[in-house]
């Protein structure tokens, strides 16, 4: 299924200071890898992951090549959050078949936690998974992450599981959300 990205120019993106969200273009890649990487860092931090331990870390592991293919090749539905003329927040959604999406790094800048950003981005993430045709989004997590599961449990995901991988110091949890 091809995604058509409804995006402003560039002139337009940032005009009076407009807040909201939209997809991202292509140019601002690099400004969503720092996003990604920034806001994945204090959870690393609060849960001992390093590039050491866990290079596939999604903190460590994005970069803009990365970035590029989800766009270019898998045309994934990139979505930002726009604030202060920048990008603050960031998801993407990945189509597993015809009726599930697997939601991707949704994420907020720490100085803009808390101002119910992310839960605009997941209003929007359901909104979208729906204008796709899907009645179901999944999500990874770090399962000692227990702030978050219980955030997510706060807008209807149920936990389906966990994994354990020698390439991660943590468990991996497994959510779902019917749409």
């Amino acid at each position: 299924m091809k995604v058509v990205r409804m995006i402003k120019t560039s002139e337009e993106k940032h005009e009076n200071n407009w807040e909201g969200i939209r997809y991202m273009s292509a140019e601002e890649i690099p400004e969503c890898v720092n996003v990604i990487i920034e806001s994945f860092k204090t959870v690393a931090d609060e849960f001992g992951v390093t590039p050491e331990n866990a290079p596939r870390y999604v903190g460590f592991a994005t970069d803009e090549k990365r970035l590029h293919w989800h766009f270019e090749n898998e045309q994934r539905p990139m979505i930002v959050y726009i604030k202060d003329n920048h990008i603050v927040g960031y998801y993407s959604l990945a189509l597993q078949n015809d009726s599930e999406c697997e939601l991707n790094n949704l994420c907020v800048l720490p100085e803009y936690r808390h101002e119910g950003i992310g839960e605009k981005l997941l209003a929007d993430c359901f909104e979208k998974v729906k204008e796709l045709g899907c009645s179901k989004v999944k999500i990874g997590i770090l399962e000692e992450n227990v702030v978050i599961r219980k955030w997510y449990e706060k807008y209807g995901f149920v936990h389906t599981g966990t994994q354990k991988f020698d390439f991660f110091p943590f468990t991996c949890g497994y959510m779902e959300r019917i749409i």
